[in-house]
Formats: C-alpha cells, structure tokens, sequence
C-alpha cells in the first residue's frame, strides 16, 4: 500500500487505477483506526475496485472546547491496519494540503444537521460537509463508505452529494460493536475501566426503547425511561431522541423510518449511538 500526501501525487495515483478500467472506492477516516473501520475497508473490496483510504484530523469539526489536541493519532499503527484489510492507496494529506493559505469557503447542509449533535457541536456538520466535499473531489471515487454510528453524519454527506450533483454512491456500512454490544469508537480508548463497564448502557438502553417504540408504546415514555437509565449508569446526557431516519426532523411522520439517537457523556469521554426503530 501507498501513502501520499500531496495532492498531484494523489491525481496521479488515481488517474493509473482510471487508465487500468478499475473502479475507486472511498473510506475517509480521522485515524486511530478500530475493527468499524476495517469493516467499511471490507465493504468497499472487489473485484476490480482499488480501495483509497484517507486520515485526516480535521480541525474544522472540532468545536472550541473539544478534544482536537488530544485526538490519538497513530498513523504508522493505522497503515498497516489498511495494508493488512487490502487498502490500496493512503490519502494522509497535512493540514496545509487541505486548509491553504487562504482558504475561505464554508459548505452548510441544512436540515439535516439542525438537530442533535448539529445543536449540541455549533458549527460541527459545517466542517464535515466541508471536508467531505474536498476528500470527494479529490479523490473522485465512485464509490465512498461511511460506518452508521455517525448517522447523522451519514444524512449530511448524503444530502451535500445528492444537492451538489456529485454523483458519487454514498454507502452506509452497519454498524459495528464490541461483545457487549458497546460501538466501536476511536473515543472509546480515553474511558476508564469502570466508565468502560458502565458505558455498556448506551446500546442497550437505546434497544429497550427502540423495541418499546416499535411495539406501539408512547414514545416520549420510551424516551424518558432510557434517558433515566442512562442517568443511572453515570452518564451525563446530551441528548435520546427519536427522528425520521433520512431527514432527522424530530416527531417523524408515521409509517417512515425512524431512528433512536442519543449523545452521552461518561467522565470526559463523549458516545455517540443510534438503532433503528422496528417495524411491523
């Protein structure tokens, strides 16, 4: 596997999978990479697709007071992890490749990113969308793969290609959990041992509610009674709520998919995790 970090070189790298007849497949990623990012790696194989992952801490989608310093990096660890899943070329441009001298244009989806961690993070998606739309137009792949712990995130990179025209297949890949049913999550390595016991009660109070939602229970009880759990369990919650599963309009209309989505914080460590609500 290659790694580049100069843009040319990155054109080159492509236009020789182009000129070959083989289709590209994106995983953008920040790094500090888990079994979740091996799976969109996994996802993204085939015959005749040459995978390119990028990492790239991306200050623009770190808020103020969040943990851009701290973020692990560990890139060399991260490479062979992408060499070992079948990765065929490493997009690890510095900060001055993607954020110039100058730069100066800001990409807002809205709607999508209005609620939930849109209102929790200010200004949050608006780096994504940003940086999203510079990885997509630099690597021009026909394909990109994106893990739907970050659901929200998921709707807001497809709704910026969908009204961008950028005609690039946006698909989300399950996602994945330890054991215990805990997501697998790059922030999960700064919980202590007893936080990481604790944190457990994320996915399964989102279960619990999901399942009472989806039988027809009141959800704004659903909603209080996992929020209640997870208080329990020691976190400190943004937000669980109940959304349209495309728009993440809140109160979503009946007979759409919906979607549980909750933001917690156990010590300094913030989770993200959200289910799909059953349907008859």
């Amino acid at each position: 596997m290659r790694t580049v970090r100069e843009l040319s070189s990155l054109r080159e790298a492509v236009a020789a999978f182009r000129a070959a007849s083989e289709r590209v497949a994106l995983v953008p990623t920040m790094g500090a990479l888990h079994a979740g990012h091996m799976a969109l790696v996994e996802a993204a194989r085939g015959a005749g697709v040459r995978v390119v992952a990028s990492i790239f801490v991306n200050p623009k989608q770190f808020g103020a007071n969040e943990d851009l310093s701290r973020y692990p990096r560990r890139e060399a660890g991260d490479a062979r992890m992408l060499a070992d899943a079948g990765c065929d070329l490493l997009w690890a441009p510095p900060v001055e490749v993607m954020y110039p001298d100058g730069f100066a244009t800001n990409i807002s989806v809205s709607g999508v990113s209005e609620h939930w961690d849109g209102a929790a993070r200010p200004g949050h998606f608006d780096g994504v969308a940003t940086v999203v739309a510079k990885l997509l137009n630099q690597v021009t792949p026909d394909a990109a793969y994106f893990g739907e712990k970050d659901w929200q995130q998921l709707a807001v990179v497809r709704r910026l290609v969908a009204d961008l025209d950028m005609g690039v297949e946006i698909v989300g890949v399950p996602t994945q959990r330890e054991d215990d049913g805990l997501a697998l999550s790059s922030r999960n390595i700064y919980l202590l041992p007893e936080e990481r016991a604790a944190a457990v009660a994320l996915p399964r109070a989102l279960g619990v509610a999901a399942k009472a939602i989806g039988r027809g229970d009141d959800p704004v009880d659903a909603l209080a009674q996992a929020r209640a759990a997870l208080e329990q369990a020691g976190f400190e919650v943004d937000y669980v709520a109940l959304a349209d599963a495309e728009t993440l309009a809140p109160d979503p209309v009946p007979g759409r998919p919906r979607r549980l989505l909750a933001a917690a914080r156990l010590g300094s460590t913030r989770l993200i995790d959200n289910v799909a609500v059953p349907t008859d």
